[in-house]
């Protein structure tokens, strides 16, 4: 077999699964990608599980009956088996919400990033490492649609058709720099915070603290509301919110509000289905919140809880990693990745115990750093 030739398999029904599962029993290391139709859909599904290996390419049809990618359970969850993934983080939420914990992560892209690599996209490394070019004219396509096209099952297929060496040749560049275990419990911090897939946050509009109490009352009352309209026209429709009205666009009509469809339809964001479909509501609805903001009858946003020592915490923490960064010529993120950072500023330990139980810090960080690290905090 040629290199990166492996058969690619088609697997539509629980049969097929099974077999998967008995074909990576002997496999300690293996590639793993999902697609959904997240962009053509208010609620993505997962449509395919792709796993690769060196020998084999496994197309995991999950819209297909009986087809869940729960039977990839314990395999996943096995920590002494490397999955490799790129990117990995949306993908480790529908796979939670799948039922699915994965154990011995192993993501080629935060660990290019810790590299400091200036390219970190699949498509650039396998271009830079391998010599492949990749096509990823499919990026966003529905990959819902069944029967699936020839080109598309090549995308889907070609996502893992690379990645195990490809992570095999990361992984001997992190040793070689000398981070291994800051990028696992980068890799553990991952799967941890994948729980699942997190609910629709609440729009929170960008309000500027020195225009009058009115006119914040009344973006804050009027985001809170476009955004739970565009919920309610988006599910109507199956489309993803943001087809409905983008974060941008309810900013723009927060902050300067239309007073009739044109000046709406001249609103950056907004599409002229929506003006069609629901302008009115639309202007009715910022009328009557401005209206009710002028009387009086909305309550501003709350002021904000600061504490002055955190930010100058935060900064202080940022100084250190860089010249910590420096000396042992590695990118910042490696001596302290950004949640660490805020957790260290935010809730700072007292003494070595105290910093050792700081999730995902590690003995490594304690021993290099540790001493020094509560100095830091003590003083600012």
């Amino acid at each position: 077999m040629t290199p990166f030739g492996q058969p690619t398999h088609d697997v539509t029904d629980p049969t097929g699964t099974e077999a998967v599962v008995r074909a990576l029993e002997p496999e300690l290391l293996f590639a793993v990608d999902l697609e959904a139709d997240a962009m053509h859909a208010f609620r993505a599904r997962l449509c395919f599980l792709q796993i690769g290996t060196d020998r084999d390419i496994w197309l995991l049809d999950t819209l297909a009956p009986g087809v869940q990618a729960s039977s990839m359970a314990a395999l996943f969850a096995d920590p002494l088996r490397t999955k490799v993934f790129h990117a990995a983080q949306g993908d480790l939420q529908f796979l939670a919400e799948a039922g699915v914990r994965v154990r011995g992560l192993f993501d080629t892209h935060r660990a290019a990033t810790l590299l400091g690599w200036p390219k970190v996209g699949l498509a650039d490394l396998v271009a830079e490492k391998l010599g492949v070019t990749l096509d990823k004219a499919h990026q966003q396509s529905d990959f819902s649609i069944r029967p699936v096209p020839p080109q598309m099952r090549t995308y889907i297929a070609d996502d893992v058709r690379y990645l195990t060496e490809l992570g095999r040749l990361v992984s001997a560049a992190v040793a070689g720099a000398d981070i291994v275990e800051e990028v696992q419990l980068d890799c553990e911090r991952l799967t941890d915070e994948a729980m699942a897939r997190p609910a629709v946050a609440p729009f929170a509009p960008k309000i500027p603290r020195t225009i009058p109490p009115a006119d914040q009352a009344f973006q804050l009352a009027a985001g809170t509301r476009l955004h739970a309209l565009r919920l309610a026209w988006a599910e109507a429709a199956d489309v993803p919110m943001g087809r409905m009205l983008s974060n941008a666009a309810i900013q723009e009509l927060v902050t300067r509000p239309p007073r009739d469809r044109r000046s709406l339809a001249r609103t950056p964001g907004v599409r002229g289905q929506v003006v069609r479909e629901h302008g009115d509501e639309v202007l009715g609805l910022l009328g009557a919140l401005r209206a009710a903001a002028d009387r009086g009858e909305l309550p501003a946003p709350p002021a904000p809880v600061r504490d002055p020592r955190r930010r100058h915490r935060e900064e202080a923490l940022k100084e250190f990693r860089a010249s910590k960064a420096v000396e042992r010529s590695v990118t910042p993120s490696v001596v302290l990745p950004n949640p660490l950072v805020e957790q260290l500023a935010a809730t700072p330990p007292v003494d070595l115990e105290a910093l050792r139980r700081v999730p995902y810090l590690g003995e490594k960080r304690v021993r290099l750093y540790g001493e020094a690290l509560l100095r830091l905090l003590a003083e600012a």
